[in-house]
Order: C-alpha cells, then sequence, then structure tokens
C-alpha cells in the first residue's frame, strides 16, 4: 500500500518515455511533407542533412550538459536565467512559448490532412477539417489534462507507430537505390548556397530535441535521466529523419517529389501499392498528433514554470489535483484553436505561414543563448570537472553557438528582424507582471 507522501507526489516520467518525449515531438507531420520541400535542391540536401545532424547532436550534448548540472524544470528558461539574468531568460522564453503554440496549429492542421485521402468529407464539407482538427487538439490537452503519466504513456504509444513508416522507408533504400537513382538527383549542381538553404529546412525537421529538459520537475532522477534521453534521442531521430528523407529524394522521380503533397505515401504506393500508401497516411497523421501531445505538454509546463518563478501572471502556476496546471494548458491551447480557425479563413494563410517563420526563429534565439549559456556558466566556475572534459564541453558549446547563428542567417535577413521584434513584445509583459504586486518576491529556480 502507497503512502500519504507517495498520493501526493505526481507521477513521474522515466527514461524512456524521456527518449519518447524527444523523439516524439521531433517527429511530426513536417518530416513527412520534407522531401518535397528539399527535390529542388538535389544532393545538396544530403549534404544538408549531414550538417543539420552534425547541429542536432551538438546542440543536444549542450542540453544533456547543463540538465546534468542544473536538472531544473522549465529547461531552457533555468539555464538562460542562471547564466544571463530573469529579464533575458523571460525575453527567450517568452519567444519559446509563442513558437510552441503556433507551431502545434501547423501540426494540427498537418496531421488532419493526411486524413484527407483515407476520409474524403474531411476536405469536401466546409468547415469540417477545422472542426476535425480541434476535436484532436482538446482530445489530447484532456490527455495532458489527465496527468503527465497518461501524456507520457500516448506519447509512448505513437513514437513507436511514428518510427515504423520511417524504418520502412530507411530499409527499402538499402535494397532498391541504385547508381542510376543517384545520378538523377545529382542532376543539380553541388553549391555552398543551395547547401544553406537546404539546411535551414532540415533543420526545421529537428527542432524539439531540447523537449526533455523542460518538465525537470516531473522525471525521475532528472540529473541521470535527462542527459541520456536527450542524446539517444537527438541522435536516433537525426539518423532515421536523415536515412529516410534522402531515400524518398533518391526514389521518387524528382518531378513527382515536386509537385508531391504527400512524398512518402507516393513512394510507398509506388514499391508496395495503394493499400501501403494509405496506411503510411494514416501513420503519418498519427505522427502529428503524437508530436501534438508532447508539444501539448511543453506549451503548458513552460509557462507554468515562469509563473512559479514570478514572471509570468500568477494564474499559470495553478495546479488541478492531478499535479497538471489546468489554466495554461486550457489558456495555451485556446490560442492553437484561435490560430487554426485563422488558417481555415483563407485570407489568413499568408499571416499563419509567417508566424511559423518567427517562431522558428525564436526557436534558434533559444538555443544559441543556451549555447553561450553553457559558456558563461563554465567561465564563471558553476559548472566544474577534469580541465579536459571541460575543454571539450567549451568546445562543443561554442560550436553550438555557431551553428544556431549560420542556421538564423539561412532563415533570412527578414525573418531574424521581425523575430527580433516578437521577443521585444515581451518586455513590457516582463515588466507589468514583475510590477504586480503577487510578483514582487520571485522564488528561486
Amino acid at each position: 500500500m502507497r503512502s500519504h507522501a507517495a498520493l501526493d507526489r505526481p507521477p513521474l516520467l522515466g527514461f524512456w518515455m524521456c527518449v519518447a518525449l524527444v523523439v516524439g515531438n521531433v517527429i511530426g507531420s513536417g518530416v513527412f511533407l520534407l522531401p518535397s520541400a528539399l527535390a529542388p535542391f538535389g544532393l545538396n540536401s544530403v549534404l544538408a542533412w549531414g550538417f543539420t545532424a552534425c547541429g542536432a547532436i551538438l546542440l543536444a550534448i549542450v542540453f544533456a550538459e547543463l540538465s546534468r548540472a542544473f536538472p531544473r524544470a522549465g529547461g531552457p528558461y533555468a539555464y538562460v536565467k542562471l547564466a544571463f539574468g530573469p529579464f533575458t531568460a523571460f525575453i527567450v522564453a517568452w519567444g519559446y512559448w509563442i513558437s510552441i503554440w503556433v507551431g502545434n496549429a501547423a501540426i494540427a492542421t498537418g496531421a488532419v490532412s493526411y486524413l484527407s485521402p483515407l476520409m474524403p468529407w474531411i476536405a469536401r464539407v466546409p468547415g469540417a477539417s477545422a472542426a476535425v482538427t480541434l476535436a484532436f487538439l482538446w482530445a489530447l490537452t484532456v490527455v495532458n489534462w489527465l496527468g503527465i503519466r497518461a501524456s507520457g504513456w500516448v506519447q509512448s504509444v505513437t513514437t513507436i507507430l511514428k518510427v515504423l513508416p520511417l524504418l520502412a522507408i530507411s530499409a527499402l533504400a538499402f535494397f532498391v537505390v541504385r547508381p542510376s537513382t543517384v545520378a538523377a538527383a545529382a542532376g543539380i549542381p553541388l553549391s555552398a548556397s543551395g547547401t544553406t538553404a537546404a539546411a535551414t529546412l532540415t533543420l526545421w525537421a529537428l527542432l524539439g530535441l531540447e523537449s526533455a529538459t523542460i518538465p525537470a520537475g516531473r522525471v525521475r532522477d532528472p540529473s541521470r535521466t535527462i542527459p541520456p534521453a536527450t542524446l539517444v534521442g537527438a541522435v536516433a531521430t537525426a539518423m532515421l529523419c536523415m536515412i529516410a528523407c534522402t531515400a524518398v529524394l533518391l526514389l521518387v522521380p524528382p518531378a513527382t517529389l515536386a509537385a508531391s503533397n504527400a512524398p512518402f505515401v507516393d513512394l510507398a504506393a509506388r514499391y508496395w501499392g495503394d493499400t501501403a500508401g494509405k496506411l503510411v497516411a494514416v501513420f503519418a497523421a498519427i505522427s502529428g498528433f503524437g508530436a501534438l501531445n508532447g508539444w501539448i505538454l511543453l506549451q503548458a509546463e513552460l509557462p507554468h514554470v515562469m509563473a512559479k518563478n514570478g514572471v509570468f501572471p500568477r494564474v499559470f502556476a495553478q495546479e488541478s489535483p492531478r499535479f497538471t496546471p489546468t489554466f495554461s494548458l486550457v489558456f495555451s491551447s485556446a490560442l492553437v484553436s484561435v490560430l487554426i480557425l485563422m488558417n481555415y479563413q483563407k485570407s489568413m494563410v499568408k499571416v499563419f505561414t509567417f508566424m511559423i517563420l518567427l517562431s522558428t526563429t525564436a526557436c534558434l534565439v533559444l538555443y544559441a543563448l543556451c549555447s553561450l549559456a553553457l559558456l558563461r556558466l563554465q567561465w564563471t566556475g558553476h559548472m566544474t570537472g577534469r580541465r579536459s572534459r571541460m575543454a571539450a564541453i567549451a568546445a562543443v558549446g561554442l560550436l553550438a553557438t555557431v551553428y544556431s547563428l549560420w542556421a538564423m542567417v539561412g532563415a533570412g535577413a527578414e525573418a531574424v528582424e521581425w523575430g527580433a521584434l516578437l521577443l521585444a513584445i515581451g518586455a513590457p509583459v516582463y515588466f507589468l507582471v514583475r510590477a504586480a504586486p503577487s510578483s514582487a518576491s520571485e522564488p528561486a529556480a
């Protein structure tokens, strides 16, 4: 029989659920559409995947080292706060929070779009697509409200299901790729600009490798669990996405791939028949819904932690008897709902797409600041160890910073300028919340 203290303690995530959170959040609906976007770059995209995989692994090491030294809830917010103070941490977390719920609208919309071939009425009936998307959004919000274990189990199951088509496509490549298929993709010459542009796209498919660090307060033995889970999840995801997307690029004719709305489905149908293609569409939808489940957890957890630290309205710090941040969940999902309805109105599509670009820039700023935080915390003596190990960690932090800045350059000047404006909007919010009587004393992180 459990003790009373155990009953008062929220269930905790273990190693494999943390790995599922990383893999599940990174692999969403976007990777299943990515080969079409990479088609114009030919073999430049293969080089781009190499750079992106290395960059993702560097960033994973950054988050692993920070979580090992500072296993605190909020992850990136806590690390930046320790290194650069509460204001900088708030601005970065503000932009990251916006990037999460804006991205969730895109994930939900993309997942439902993969159901259209199986349920044509979704595309035909006016308003059906938005209604189904909202239904899935709020169903998964309820799952997260039920508790961290419920969300974790959904994440684990959907992660297993979503990697199956990627593994199948990767295995297919080993049997059918020939020099002639590589020659077709090699028709587009290699160039530095082509590789840089393609690398920006491939990075978008790997955002979320920091996912396990954010709910650190709900992880069992976080200093031991989060670092290896982050590394295993990031490496496995980068390798799987790189091989599967490259397989599609090499096996689907360039003209067909460039015009495809479902490249993985087209490849499966081409080699295994229409039934296999429809099955891949189902798995792609499951992939999107699994990612949505994990990101709903993070879109609620981040403002919850910030509110506990006195830099966000205190209502976001409220917890239900199930130890879930109810208001934070409902409010964030309501924002996602508004964006989904905006996207349904065709006149708002351009605005919606631009907001997605801004949210990606905010993620890159977070990655750069966390890499710099690793360097600063080591320099100020907050992280200690053998000299050789500290030198290696410093090298990783420096390379991860350079990579993040390079990726921001690839996003374009306009995105960076508007992203800076998005972050600046958070400044008055910070000072208003800090000026409120309830936020006068800030708890320790």
